[in-house]
């Protein structure tokens, strides 16, 4: 019995001792955080309160921040100490990454854009405006069409180089040999005889060797790899690859086309074209078998014959409408398939140089240095000088669409 008032105030000592250190415990925590209350409130007002000190764009802070009375008091400082690290250095690289974006902002207005950059984009704008204006229009309906809906042998043009992931839509008599020869080189497809390795010197490639449609990838190609999938495999390229052409004033280069098909003793040529443009337009009824001894007894055709020649439906055949002189919408679909780049032959120099750098193989290999064709565009005149006005609207109208697209105006030798 003696002992009970002993515990009582045992038990009582003890109690007030642990009370104490309880307050002395909590009061730390409180100094230790800098705060009174806050503390008590949880992680919701002690996020939202250090969002609103730093930064009020910031998203509501993480359990992590919140002081927990139930942990040791520097446990409860360092994770906010990190979170505020990490939290300013994402910030830093937001304020830098807006900076950058302004200085290519103030770039572009202040000139940084190159002029040929700026060529570039008015090409291609162009080629979008033109066609969006003739989708209406019932004159030329191939423009119209979807590019599923272009049959494989109407593709022929499209060069594709896989390794590169690169696609040439080539339109003769506008430097397709050197371009050509550029594509085999980057596709590697042709062994040189000398060195054994594939070539890498365009100028060591033979023109005839280059023309050769067994030497490289093209569309055409595609059913007989992939079957019912090749137009999907097409689509697939055209959507993820570089794809270019380059194109000529269309009446330059018709001229350009008569003079080096037709107005040359060329056989091919003169078998399939020549004799029949003789036979039809010429009146000439018996005809030698040779090229060389038609043009050796004078029997060649004239420009306006050829001209007469295009202007007749029955030319609209595609096995007659020669690659030559094909129009460039029939023959690279520009209203179907979205070009990376248009150059142009005027200004074949600069452009090659900038489509090369923009393909990232300008470190392979230079774009030939080419013969300067005499087919300027002030022969025109002088060509169209004994065609009939009559007949060079109709020519015209049938070249309207690459004049538009491309950007040439109509020739001075062609009134309204």
């Amino acid at each position: 019995m003696r002992m009970w008032p002993s515990m009582q105030v045992a038990f009582i000592l003890g109690s007030l001792f642990i009370s104490l250190l309880i307050i002395v415990y909590w009061e730390y925590l409180i100094r230790f955080d800098g705060g009174s209350t806050s503390v008590l409130y949880g992680s919701l007002y002690f996020g939202w309160s250090n969002r609103t000190a730093r930064d009020p764009s910031q998203p509501v802070s993480s359990r992590s921040e919140t002081a927990d009375p139930t942990t040791k008091p520097n446990a409860t400082h360092i994770p906010v100490q990190k979170h505020n690290q990490t939290e300013e250095g994402e910030r830093d690289v937001k304020q830098e990454r807006r900076k950058e974006e302004t200085l290519e902002e103030e770039e572009k207005e202040s000139g940084g854009v190159s002029a040929e950059d700026m060529e570039q984009k008015a090409r291609k704008q162009r080629i979008v405006d033109v066609c969006s204006e003739m989708s209406y229009s019932e004159e030329f309906p191939v423009m119209n069409r979807r590019f599923n809906q272009i049959p494989s042998v109407e593709l022929d043009h499209f060069i594709v180089d896989d390794k590169h992931q690169i696609i040439y839509c080539y339109v003769p008599k506008v430097a397709c040999s050197n371009w050509k020869k550029v594509m085999t080189i980057l596709s590697e497809s042709l062994i040189s005889p000398s060195s054994g390795k594939p070539y890498t010197d365009p100028k060591e490639i033979p023109t005839d060797v280059v023309h050769n449609v067994s030497n490289y990838l093209s569309f055409d190609k595609f059913p007989r790899m992939y079957g019912s999938l090749s137009h999907h495999m097409m689509a697939v390229k055209l959507q993820t690859y570089t794809k270019f052409l380059f194109v000529r004033d269309p009446f330059v280069r018709l001229i350009s086309a008569f003079r080096n098909k037709l107005a040359r003793a060329n056989q091919k040529f003169y078998k399939m074209f020549g004799s029949v443009i003789l036979h039809r337009y010429g009146h000439v009824s018996r005809l030698p078998d040779s090229a060389e001894e038609a043009f050796a007894a004078g029997l060649k055709p004239t420009f306006q014959q050829f001209i007469t020649y295009l202007l007749d439906p029955q030319t609209e055949r595609r096995d007659i409408f020669n690659e030559h002189w094909r129009q460039v919408y029939r023959l690279c679909h520009p209203c179907q398939v979205k070009y990376d780049f248009i150059g142009r032959l005027e200004t074949l120099d600069t452009d090659a140089q900038q489509l090369l750098r923009l393909m990232k193989v300008d470190n392979l290999l230079r774009f030939p240095s080419v013969y300067k064709n005499h087919t300027v565009v002030s022969w025109v005149s002088d060509w169209f000088a004994q065609i009939p006005m009559e007949t060079r609207r109709k020519l015209y109208k049938l070249y309207e669409p690459d004049f538009k697209l491309f950007g040439y105006p109509k020739p001075d030798s062609i009134d309204e």
